[in-house]
């Protein structure tokens, strides 16, 4: 895997490019006109659709019929020395369509349990949790 990362502006603006072409902007957001995502950003993207690929996938597997897709990403950061990691990160998945809500949890639980390496990557330091909503009701716990 290779990233390569272009300057664009004569501030914070980078491109950031992968093998394929592929490009996304990063910034320094607490700048005024950021024209990208935070660096800290893209990680909690990465979680969201690196699970989100995850889930998605072993769903089709299982014949369910997803006519919508979306999550939601809230992290709580620590102050260490100059740094701010994250500390915790909760994600919260919203399907839509005929999809059993015990197998839609099961596949967010083995996203984050076995699949996701983004989330792997940030293990054991950031705990990441998750919930998951179908047709509008949050799914319990099995």
């Amino acid at each position: 895997m290779k990233i390569q990362l272009n300057r664009v502006n004569d501030q914070y603006l980078f491109e950031c490019t992968n093998s394929q072409g592929n490009s996304i902007l990063l910034d320094n957001t607490s700048q005024p006109n950021a024209k990208g995502v935070s660096p800290m950003e893209s990680v909690l993207m990465a979680v969201a659709a690196c699970s989100g690929i995850d889930i998605i996938s072993i769903l089709q597997k299982q014949r369910q019929s997803i006519s919508s897709f979306s999550a939601q990403v809230e992290a709580e950061r620590v102050a260490e020395e100059q740094a701010k990691p994250f500390r915790s990160i909760e994600v919260q998945f919203f399907l839509e369509g005929q999809v059993d809500p015990q197998k839609a949890w099961r596949a967010a639980e083995l996203s984050f349990a076995k699949y996701c390496s983004v989330s792997k990557t940030l293990e054991p330091k950031v705990h990441v949790g998750f919930k998951v909503v179908v047709n509008g009701a949050q799914v319990l716990e099995q």
